[in-house]
């Protein structure tokens, strides 16, 4: 007995039968309607979830500025404290679903903090102006050296004279005409100058928030 073949065509090589779901997804497609395809809504999904997730990264700030929905930041707040894999995933899961709830604006409003926090901040980008100032001008002078060590007192003095004897002797060049050479003494100067910048305004971001604090009592 001979057995039926189905219905249907190729597409790309691969066999697509008269009425299956692939079938209906194509058909849809080509009539060009408003409704979105199964592969459409499957990635809208998978970009909702992952959104979901760059939620538990967020800085507080930008957290508190969203203002979300109480079941989605209980939900996240629930998917910080859970350490098990697996309780984890259905988790997430759950806050993906909450994800999809909200509007196209709520949306658009997640990305955007999203984006801004990975955006250098207008303190953060002079922190790191004036520690490349700082570099130079320790390159250039001891007493600036010294300066820098009796307003930074933290800073290992040994090692910043070190680095700052060897990265002169790097930025001279080896033969007339040749650009300085900038090596690891150059950079290792900035990431402590760096550092010790950032530490100092973390310590005064803290004593600001307890002076607002006592104010506010």
């Amino acid at each position: 007995m001979s057995r039926k073949l189905k219905k249907g065509y190729y597409v790309k090589g691969q066999f697509v039968a008269e009425g299956s779901p692939l079938d209906l997804e194509f058909k849809r497609e080509l009539k060009g309607g408003d409704e979105p395809s199964r592969t459409e809504l499957k990635r809208e999904s998978s970009e909702l979830q992952k959104l979901g997730e760059d939620l538990l990264t967020l800085r507080t700030e930008l957290w508190t500025r969203l203002e979300l929905p109480d079941k989605l930041a209980d939900a996240v707040a629930e998917a910080k404290r859970i350490s098990n894999f697996e309780g984890r995933r259905r988790q997430m899961q759950f806050i993906g679903k909450l994800m999809r709830a909200l509007d196209a604006a709520k949306l658009d409003e997640i990305r955007a903090a999203l984006i801004e926090q990975h955006m250098p901040s207008a303190r953060e980008t002079e922190i790191l102006h004036q520690a490349e100032q700082w570099r130079d001008r320790m390159l250039a002078s001891d007493d600036a050296v010294a300066q820098w060590l009796n307003l930074s007192p933290t800073t290992d003095s040994q090692q910043l004279r070190s680095l700052v004897r060897q990265a002169r002797k790097d930025a001279k060049p080896e033969l007339p005409g040749k650009a300085p050479r900038h090596g690891r003494p150059y950079r290792e100067i900035f990431q402590l100058v760096n550092a010790e910048m950032r530490q100092a305004q973390d310590q005064l971001d803290q004593v600001n928030q307890l002076d607002n604090a006592g104010e506010q009592a």
